[in-house]
């Protein structure tokens, strides 16, 4: 699932707006049941360490697709829904930004009291990954949030974060336990932030000798040099641009979505109903939850759910939001009950368009696609951190050749 590598985050200022946060909340805490049901609590470790899936999941929920500010919110709109719920889901969610970083050793032992985990050494985990990237790593950047997830199994996984003080620039850091045989030799899933050329690491398998004597946990034993080691790199600018998304795979979403009707399906004859723009977001939705990690190289394409709180690549639809919360809720309930052929049927939509991408031949301009959401917008309750979206005065006469 991981590769290795670095990735830019340009880094993003100003807070998320409650009627954002509140459904990134709640879609996050659905889309987390579904792969724990699916697939397991390890998945879902597995799937936060993973750089390329973490950024697609924040865009999926409406964040600026590149930004830093997706590592705050997303962690933040977890922590807050899934730890009421940990008992059951049987995830927890520990530290985050500033000082609440700091609560993060104190939060881990209440879990282990509550769990039969062990405290000290999921502590000293914390620890060390935290000293590694502010100190064994100097690429120039500072921790400002540390979170860490942990099973009632004991696997557990820690996103992190680091400011440049020079240019305000962010690297972003992901740990797996599964795949810790060393703190101080190459530990990392992945690690996503600025190139700045030749840095000082003294987690990189030639600097062992380095290593002695400069920090405690160099005394920790060696091991072999991790393969899978995730990269990520987002570009500067704030649009949706062609080069940031696989055409082929959004143009057979789009076509899927938009120009088939679910009586075409058979299997998604529970979805019938469903206005073709919400066919589009459950689409995403379902691939976040079902897609392999192969599919995640292009997060900008998952920004076509939901939009983005800056307005790019267009505003957030909340009735969209809210309708494909719904539709994920209920699919939820009712496999807790025992029927979940909606759930499977969400997942029979991202297979179809799955299918649908072995032939399909990518024709359309990407800025007429964006241009028509914008257009539409106002029509799907559209918002952003700067207002509603507003109902164009002169519409333009949009004609997509997708197809």
């Amino acid at each position: 699932m991981k590769r290795s590598g670095t990735a830019d985050l340009p880094l993003h200022y100003g807070k998320v707006p409650p009627w954002l946060y509140e459904r990134m909340s709640v879609l996050g805490l659905s889309i987390i049941e579904v792969i724990l049901m699916d697939y397991g609590k390890d998945e879902v470790i597995r799937r936060l360490s993973d750089p390329f899936w973490f950024q697609s999941f924040g865009a999926v929920m409406g964040m600026d697709w590149h930004s830093s500010g997706i590592t705050t919110s997303v962690m933040g709109a977890l922590k807050r829904s899934i730890n009421p719920n940990s008992q059951s889901l049987g995830i927890y969610i520990c530290g985050g930004k500033g000082k609440f970083s700091r609560e993060t050793p104190s939060e881990l032992l209440q879990i282990a009291d509550k769990t039969g985990l062990n405290g000290t050494e999921l502590v000293r985990a914390s620890r060390l990954s935290a000293k590694v990237d502010n100190t064994a790593i100097q690429d120039g950047y500072q921790l400002y949030l540390h979170n860490f997830i942990v099973s009632d199994n004991g696997n557990w996984s820690v996103v992190q974060q680091g400011m440049h003080e020079s240019d305000g620039t962010a690297r972003r850091y992901h740990w797996h336990s599964e795949n810790i045989k060393s703190f101080i030799e190459e530990p990392h899933t992945g690690i996503n932030g600025i190139s700045r050329g030749e840095i000082l690491n003294l987690t990189d398998s030639e600097a062992s000798e380095n290593r002695k004597g400069i920090l405690d946990i160099s005394h920790t034993d060696s091991a072999e040099i991790m393969s899978d080691f995730s990269r990520l790199i987002l570009p500067n600018h704030h649009d949706v641009q062609a080069s940031d998304v696989d055409l082929r795979r959004l143009g057979a979403l789009l076509y899927v979505t938009r120009e088939q009707q679910p009586q075409n399906f058979e299997d998604l004859l529970l979805l019938e109903g469903v206005g073709p723009r919400t066919m589009q977001s459950l689409a995403l939705v379902s691939e976040v939850i079902h897609g392999a990690p192969s599919r995640f190289k292009d997060p900008a394409r998952f920004s076509f759910a939901h939009g983005g709180k800056d307005g790019h690549p267009f505003p957030v639809p909340t009735n969209v939001y809210d309708e494909s919360i719904q539709i994920l809720k209920t699919g939820i309930e009712k496999s807790k009950l025992g029927n979940s052929d909606k759930l499977k049927t969400l997942n029979k939509l991202h297979q179809i368009v799955e299918a649908t991408e072995k032939d399909f031949i990518p024709n359309f301009d990407i800025q007429e696609v964006i241009e028509e959401e914008r257009q539409n917008s106002w029509k799907f309750g559209g918002k952003t951190v700067f207002g509603d979206a507003q109902k164009p005065t002169k519409p333009k006469a949009i004609q997509l050749s997708l197809f």
